[in-house]
């Protein structure tokens, strides 16, 4: 009796006890390392139907495997494990339970992001570089990264040490979403960045005005449509019109196309040549200008050089008629009188004479 007292107060309890501990290899464990727990006793003692748990969920049972490979170690690996055991002492089998280890499993390195220098916007013609932005955690500085290019589903450039891509003198089919990927170099880890949208900018064309009206020629009252279109360009477009210089209306195509404008013929001012410009991000182009002519309209407003003198010029020459026969009437008794009068009555006779034959 007194022996079997003594054999139980060396007998290990049931529960959580310094005879197993939990051992999670390699440590650091980064992602894409092979995780590998060990379940031990102490002193080697032997073990026998153990279980490795993970944040209290049993992940397998072994009747005598003390190790359990968790394959490449992700993010997911994160978390606490603890194994149970049974254990012999004095030939009875003992359950006990580990304490917890905790598992972190550090990132390689960070998800790439996809830049487009020198903007994601270019201009048609010029020179774009895509960069696969991310680096190695320092520890793993020695590992080298691999990168490659898609464009949707497309391959641009397979796996390569280059973290670049030049793409010279794009055009309005460069435009599209793009991503990176990065690989570290004989490794399991592979990353993706974010879709990266390059939107190539065209410049616009030469616009063409179109000046709508009915079959004759307006007049003041009526309305006149003005259409201007440039057949290309980047969007969103604005469109701007003018009468001579002076603007007399705008508009924005956000898809870019035709776009018009309604203009009221108010008086007889707004005849004259009328233009439309097409601007967006990257140029500005000006129309032809086109003429407007308005019914009715006439050149002569104010009296200029020697127009006002036509409709006097009959009461003047009547009037010089009348003066010169007075004169001839006055001076015709004194026409011998002397030298001097007959000279004049000889002008107004000659002017007289004149008139009458205008």
């Amino acid at each position: 009796m007194l022996l079997w007292m003594a054999v139980l107060l060396f007998v290990p309890c049931i529960g959580k006890t310094d005879w197993l501990y939990l051992e999670a290899w390699p440590n650091p464990v980064f992602e894409g390392d092979a995780l590998t727990l060990r379940c031990q006793g102490r002193k080697n003692v032997s073990l026998s139907q153990v279980k490795f748990y993970k944040d209290g969920k049993v992940l397998r049972f072994s009747k005598g495997k003390q190790t359990l490979s968790m394959g490449a170690a992700t993010v997911q690996s994160c978390g606490q494990y603890h194994c149970t055991g049974q254990v012999m002492y004095i030939s009875q089998p003992f359950t006990q339970t580990s304490e917890a280890a905790m598992v972190q499993v550090q990132e390689l390195f960070p998800p790439p992001v996809l830049r487009a220098i020198p903007s994601p916007e270019p201009r048609e013609g010029s020179l774009v570089t895509l960069r696969c932005q991310t680096k190695l955690y320092p520890l793993r500085s020695a590992s080298r990264l691999l990168f490659s290019f898609h464009k949707g589903g497309r391959i641009l450039q397979d796996r390569g040490p280059h973290p670049e891509l030049y793409i010279p003198g794009v055009k309005g089919g460069d435009s599209g979403l793009y991503w990176c990927e990065a690989a570290p170099e004989g490794g399991q880890v592979q990353k993706q960045s974010p879709q990266l949208e390059v939107r190539v900018q065209a410049p616009v064309s030469h616009p063409a005005l179109t000046l709508h009206h009915g079959p004759t020629d307006p007049a003041v009252g009526d309305v006149v449509q003005l259409l201007c279109e440039a057949q290309r360009g980047s969007p969103p477009i604005r469109y701007s019109f003018y009468l001579d210089e002076k603007i007399v209306g705008n508009h924005s195509a956000p898809c870019g196309g035709i776009t018009s404008l309604l203009f009221p013929v108010k008086s007889e001012h707004d005849g004259g040549n009328y233009s439309c410009e097409a601007e967006n991000s990257v140029s500005r182009e000006r129309s032809e200008p086109k003429k407007l002519s308005l019914k009715g309209s006439q050149a002569l407003s104010t009296p200029t050089g020697s127009n006002w003198l036509v409709p006097w010029l009959p009461a003047s020459l009547l009037g010089m008629m009348v003066i010169a026969a007075a004169l001839l009437v006055y001076l015709r008794p004194w026409r011998k009188a002397g030298q001097q009068l007959s000279l004049a009555f000889l002008a107004a006779e000659s002017l007289c004479q004149a008139l009458r034959n205008l």
